[in-house]
């Protein structure tokens, strides 16, 4: 077999020498045969031609163990954390509560009941702890909210019987003594029977801490400031134009544990109105409240500038209000006629007196300045300020 190689090289070469026109040519032949030899003996050669390794994706591999088992990774993972780490991360989702299945908004969490603690789940699980994220904690509503009550059912006009009751036009008054003894209010129509008030328990040192809101004048937010100072709760008897104009003020007063109280929609004396135009009044300036709060107005009403009637007594409690007047107050309203801080702090420590129901008006610099002072005496003094939910019944 040798030979017969050797003797095939031979004769290529001598032809080679015979043709030299043909050198170049047979060369390039016998090149290529070589070539061609040399990639035949590669393709023996084990691993040759096989596709490099990829690392196998578990994701991919799980769908299809499950794929073949007639299962999806969701149905087949008991264990809402083993799921989580099977399946491929979400996009971070918005902020908003995604619909429900019939297609409503979600209730908001806040007023739902508390989620279960993590080791009360934890008790049903057979698999092994597993670190998890706590659910974030409830804030505790301020005071002021947690004595909100539903408000009273609404009534018309037609449910009335106003036939037989005086109409006649009553203008809330007190008169002051020197002996700091409860003042004693006006005679003309016991107001108890309508379930109205102008003093609290006089058997105790406790004084409740009122204020009238027409308008925004530029002080109620010092007011507020020095009440969180002081840790002092008081009522707001807010007209429901104030509650429109100034939304951020009356959330504050709601957020910082103080009461928001009717004062009537559009301040008009009631006895010039029809029943049901002081029903409108009165539902007008609660609903304006629970539109930008979310929540019902406590029922306890303050008749515009103090007028009232045994008529408007009456329509008051029906509608399941009652009527809040004042033991102690004075001519601070008038806002270009102010008489000073000192005033201020001596008319109400002149006259301080158990059960007291102390009427300021916010739109007063003078009440804004004493009212600092005037609860560090009060308070020295032994008093205790209360919440109208605290009136005796």
């Amino acid at each position: 077999m040798k030979k017969k190689k050797w003797i095939l090289y031979w004769r290529t070469l001598k032809l080679a020498k015979a043709q030299p026109v043909q050198r170049h040519t047979v060369a390039y032949i016998w090149q290529m045969i070589t070539l061609c030899g040399l990639l035949f003996c590669l393709t023996l050669l084990p691993g040759c031609g096989e596709q490099p390794l990829q690392k196998p994706n578990p994701v991919q591999a799980f769908a299809q163990e499950a794929e073949t088992a007639g299962a999806t990774p969701e149905s087949t993972a008991s264990d809402p954390l083993i799921a989580a780490e099977t399946r491929t991360p979400s996009p971070p989702k918005s902020n908003a509560a995604p619909p429900d299945a019939t297609g409503t908004k979600a209730p908001d969490p806040l007023a739902q009941t508390q989620t279960p603690n993590a080791p009360a789940l934890a008790k049903n699980n057979d698999a092994p702890a597993r670190t998890q994220t706590p659910a974030p904690s409830q804030t505790p509503d301020p005071p002021a909210l947690a004595q909100t009550k539903a408000s009273p059912p609404v009534i018309s006009a037609d449910s009335l019987n106003t036939a037989g009751l005086s109409n006649k036009k009553l203008s809330w008054y007190i008169v002051k003594n020197k002996d700091h003894q409860p003042t004693r209010g006006a005679a003309e129509l016991d107001i108890s029977a309508y379930d109205g008030y102008y003093l609290g328990d006089t058997s105790y040192k406790y004084i409740w801490l009122t204020f009238d809101q027409g308008y925004e004048n530029g002080y109620t937010a010092l007011i507020l400031d020095t009440l969180k100072e002081k840790g002092v709760h008081a009522a707001f008897f807010c007209v429901g134009t104030y509650i429109r104009d100034s939304p951020d003020l009356v959330k504050r007063m709601v957020a910082e544990g103080h009461m928001v109280v009717n004062h009537s929609e559009y301040h008009p004396s009631f006895p010039d109105i029809s029943d049901q135009d002081v029903l409108d009044e009165i539902y007008g300036a609660a609903k304006r409240y629970k539109d930008l709060t979310g929540l019902d107005m406590p029922a306890f009403f303050r008749p515009p500038s103090g007028e009232y009637s045994e008529r408007t007594m009456y329509i008051t409690k029906a509608a399941g209000y009652k009527t809040i007047f004042w033991s102690l107050a004075y001519q601070d309203w008038l806002v270009d006629q102010q008489p000073g801080k000192e005033f201020a702090f001596n008319t109400v420590m002149d006259n301080l007196h158990n059960g007291e129901i102390l009427l300021l008006h916010a739109v007063s610099s003078s009440n804004a300045e004493a009212l600092p002072d005037i609860i560090d005496a009060v308070k020295a003094q032994g008093y205790e300020f209360k919440s109208l939910h605290d009136l005796p019944q």
